[in-house]
């Protein structure tokens, strides 16, 4: 049986190739990610930004010119993330920080007041088992933070070693593309039809999906801040920030962020109509997320169950961590195509093959 098997599903040599390269490569990320990460992480970022200069090239400019053009927006965004964005999110960290006792003393007094307010809904019990998880987890989110601040020293170098080696790994990596690729290609089998199939379909897919799924953190990212201002939320960039990159995670950061964002309400107004409005506007930003903001930028791109959304989030986090979760559903639709591309063409030649043959001819 297990002979038969192999015999139908593995022995095309392409196909051979093909699962020995993909396990190769997972192999090579899961050991030596750690080591060779700035190699990788220039190569995700080349490969997004090779898209705008491939698209600046078709205006007839030389790609070293496209190059350079590119590669100076990649630069001057990385300075407004380091100058601007980063130090305005710190700000607002340490600001949470600072009046995380005041929103915990402010909360207990509220929730204090529920059982006398509606006695058949709570009770001084389940209040008082509320206030002994709360304590729990300010004692695991102190020690949490200690340990942060112990390794700060730690992430503060790698955090420098990233900043200088891979803008200029992505520029090489941009610059000698095709001088890479074909140095890799001298190591290739001669027969690579099935190969060059997957990733034709694979890069088309992830490419647009990559595109969509940015204008979407962009656009949920603007329209919260939006809102969130209008309202006078506290932390209003860090929530609308954690907002839009919430929307990469489907399903999981949606219901992970409505939490803080109802938490820093209830802390800032208590149970009043704008902690409310404030709860009700997140739920309505999701919705225009969801059905409509998504469906237009995503159609069709990944053609994946939700199940099997949330079982490659759960995965390849686990595996990776939140490079696993960022690439989560990419590497979902590399698998969902090698699976089609194997089904397709060994089903279809086992039926033919299986199919009862015809008469003689005489």
């Amino acid at each position: 049986m297990i002979k038969n098997w192999v015999d139908r599903y593995l022995s095309d040599p392409q196909m051979v190739v093909l699962v020995l390269m993909l396990i190769t490569g997972l192999l090579s990320i899961l050991y030596l990610g750690e080591m060779l990460m700035p190699v990788f992480v220039s190569i995700v970022i080349a490969y997004l930004l090779d898209g705008l200069v491939v698209r600046l090239q078709q205006f007839k400019i030389p790609r070293l010119a496209c190059v350079i053009i590119v590669f100076v927006l990649f630069l001057s965004a990385m300075v407004i993330l380091v100058v601007w964005l980063l130090p305005q999110i710190s700000k607002q960290i340490i600001q949470f920080l600072r009046q995380l006792p005041d929103m915990l003393s402010t909360g207990q007094k509220q929730l204090m007041h529920l059982p006398e307010k509606y006695p058949e809904f709570i009770s001084k019990a389940q209040v008082d088992q509320i206030f002994e998880m709360g304590n729990s987890a300010a004692a695991a989110f102190a020690k949490r933070a200690v340990s942060l601040s112990v390794a700060s020293v730690y992430t503060l170098v790698t955090l420098v070693v990233y900043l200088v080696l891979v803008p200029f790994l992505v520029f090489f990596f941009l610059k000698d593309k095709e001088i890479i690729i074909g140095w890799m290609l001298r190591f290739r089998p001669s027969d690579m039809g099935l190969t060059r199939s997957v990733w034709h379909d694979v890069n088309r897919q992830v490419s647009n999906y990559v595109r969509g799924k940015g204008w979407e953190i962009l656009i949920i990212w603007g329209l919260s801040f939006a809102v969130f201002k209008f309202l006078d939320l506290n932390y209003t960039l860090l929530l609308s920030l954690f907002t839009g990159l919430s929307v990469i995670f489907p399903y999981i950061g949606v219901t992970v962020m409505f939490f803080p964002v109802g938490l820093i309400a209830f802390f800032q107004w208590g149970v009043e109509p704008k902690a409310l409005w404030a709860v009700a506007s997140y739920g309505f930003i999701q919705i225009f997320d969801g059905q409509i903001l998504a469906p237009l930028l995503l159609s069709e791109v990944v053609n994946l169950h939700p199940v099997a959304i949330i079982i490659a989030v759960l995965f390849f986090g686990g595996i990776w961590g939140v490079w696993g979760l960022f690439f989560a559903i990419p590497l979902a639709t590399l698998v969902n195509v090698l699976l089609r591309i194997w089904l397709d063409k060994y089903e279809g030649s086992g039926r033919k093959g299986d199919s009862p043959a015809g008469p003689e001819n005489p």
